[in-house]
């Protein structure tokens, strides 16, 4: 990942920290989303968010994204890897896993400035 993108990476990941410890489960959840479609093209970074995914899920005691997240973890820093990810989609066990999904503005306009393995279909 490069420096620049990391940089933003691990600003929602300190961001989700903060907001669960203040218990903003909803603000903390969407950090992570945002991390992941930060992440999610590469393969340490792509693994990670659904390690802090699973962990939230236990947090929460929410069973449905806590079996979501296994396979998730499992296979999503594959697929990064070999560069088939699902663009977009949000790393959640409430989106199927292999579904692409709109990048939010915000951060497409990040993730334009570090075009570096960026899959095709990204910004579509």
């Amino acid at each position: 990942m490069p420096a620049g993108l990391r940089k933003f990476y691990f600003e929602e990941i300190k961001s989700y920290k903060h907001l669960l410890s203040k218990n903003k489960i909803a603000e903390a959840w969407a950090c992570l989303e945002n991390a992941h479609i930060i992440g999610q093209a590469y393969p340490a970074g792509h693994t990670r968010i659904h390690w802090y995914m699973l962990r939230f899920g236990f947090r929460i005691k929410d069973w449905r994204e806590i079996t979501g997240q296994f396979p998730r973890l499992i296979f999503g820093g594959v697929k990064s890897f070999v560069g088939t990810i699902p663009v977009g989609n949000t790393g959640g066990a409430n989106v199927p896993a292999l579904r692409p999904m709109k990048i939010p503005d915000h951060l497409l306009k990040i993730l334009e400035l570090y075009p570096v393995n960026q899959p095709e279909g990204f910004g579509q």
